[in-house]
């Protein structure tokens, strides 16, 4: 009994046997969130304000270690070492976090030309419709009668009666004439 008991509970191969202990439990955070601040932050570093924030800070960095007494330098004025420091582990930064803003954009960028395209393919064929629509207006329209063509046709008939009176006439009057 205990086989087909263990033989049920692994019949699924998608799921593990028993579950891990971890020694060290992995951070949980949620990725829409962090992808809203990776965005944020790339934005804020593509614009003039972060620039000039960032070269205030180098400026007054190198001038205080430059002309600070010597007691109250933190960094060594020739190589800056400390500074440098600062400034590869901010780009250590922001290179992944502008990377993971631009993929989330390409993402949207995707979807967007998605809709796009099935949209452009609803109005083609709309237009293909509306063409075959037109076209079956003007064969029904070349086949209907033109206001022209009823007026020149009523015209003839006037004339075909006012000479069919005309003759009428003609012949009673001469039948008036041989009668008298």
């Amino acid at each position: 009994m205990s086989e087909l008991s263990g033989s049920s509970r692994r019949a699924r191969l998608d799921t593990p046997r028993e579950t891990r202990r971890q020694l060290v439990r992995r951070p949980a955070y949620d990725a829409d969130r962090f992808g809203v601040f990776a965005e944020q932050f790339a934005r804020f570093m593509g614009t003039a304000r972060f620039l000039i924030y960032m070269s205030g800070f180098v400026a007054a960095w190198l001038l205080w270690n430059t002309l600070a007494p010597e007691r109250l330098q933190w960094d060594a004025a020739p190589s800056f070492i400390m500074l440098t420091l600062m400034l590869s582990l901010q780009a250590s930064y922001a290179a992944p976090l502008i990377l993971l803003a631009q993929n989330r954009q390409e993402a949207r960028d995707r979807v967007t030309y998605e809709q796009d395209r099935q949209a452009d393919a609803r109005a083609h064929a709309d237009m293909e419709f509306l063409a075959r629509e037109v076209a079956s207006l003007r064969m029904a329209v070349g086949e209907v009668t033109t206001r022209d063509f009823l007026r020149s046709e009523l015209r003839s008939l006037l004339s075909e009666l006012e000479e069919r009176a005309k003759l009428d006439d003609d012949e009673d009057e001469s039948g008036d004439r041989e009668g008298a």
